[in-house]
């Protein structure tokens, strides 16, 4: 079966069994985290106190960890929250923003890398290659980085950490070790909307709660981010422009089909 196909099979489970995604998010796009995981048709929730995230992910398919607005009291809940996931079997995925940029931010993912297993990490070209020991161009946030790389880069940190490896960016690359493949969708629209990599993290959450292939489902995750950023920005009239992309990007995630992947996707297996 193509890999289209496989994906399209993993969206339908989604929309049937509406899995429930545990966020222990940060508060710059929360909002657009949780909404994005209703548009695709899971169930999100939103919760990062200490004295409940261990009850949250007892009951949740999925959790996600983003360390983009991090302070010390979320950091002892996502430990704890991602050692509950580990003990029950659910998977973890994580989003190592801005790692590089301050000693805070690239300590913590160190320490979060020590204490849980993750089933998927996705950041972009610097993020990576930040966790893999590799110098590293980052702006705040942003990488500076080509992609020139990627797939070595994936592929070794993959098998490393024993996790599947995201690098998002103008083309994608998702690696277990194993496999690996490059995704095409897309528009640079999309780099010009706070929030569309945390978002993606988010689906690729929905996607792994329903899909113990954690390659497959960071796939359906990039790949539902980059066809309906096409298709946003395909819609643009004259005189439109981020505001009506941004709210056109939920839009075309919701009506996301299977077909979508069948003949919109451009996902290279290498």
């Amino acid at each position: 079966m193509e890999i289209c196909e496989k994906i399209s099979k993993i969206l339908s489970d989604v929309k049937c069994k509406k899995p429930l995604v545990h966020n222990i998010t940060n508060y710059v796009t929360v909002n657009d985290c949780a909404n994005i995981i209703l548009a695709l048709g899971a169930s999100p929730v939103m919760a990062d106190d200490i004295e409940e995230v261990e009850e949250m992910v007892s009951i949740s398919s999925a959790l996600v960890i983003n360390v983009g607005t991090l302070n010390y009291r979320t950091i002892e809940s996502m430990i704890k929250a991602g050692k509950k996931a580990n003990e029950i079997g659910i998977p973890v995925i994580l989003d190592p923003v801005g790692i590089g940029t301050t000693t805070l931010r690239t300590k913590t993912v160190e320490r979060l890398i020590n204490k849980v297993k993750f089933s998927v990490i996705r950041g972009n070209m610097s993020e990576i290659k930040i966790l893999a020991g590799i110098d590293a161009k980052i702006k705040g946030v942003d990488s500076e980085d080509t992609t020139k790389g990627a797939k070595k880069i994936a592929r070794e940190l993959a098998l490393k950490l024993n996790s599947v490896i995201a690098i998002t960016g103008e083309k994608d690359t998702i690696s277990d070790g194993n496999r690996v493949c490059t995704i095409e969708n897309g528009h640079k629209m999309l780099a010009e909307v706070t929030g569309t990599g945390c978002m993606t993290t988010a689906l690729i959450g929905a996607f792994c709660g329903v899909s113990q292939d954690y390659y497959l489902a960071a796939v359906s995750g990039i790949a539902s981010m980059g066809i309906a950023g096409e298709k946003a920005y395909r819609s643009l009239e004259e005189n439109q422009g981020v505001g009506t992309f941004r709210v056109r990007i939920f839009d075309n995630i919701y009506n996301l089909k299977d077909d979508d992947f069948i003949e919109g996707g451009k996902i290279y297996e290498c």
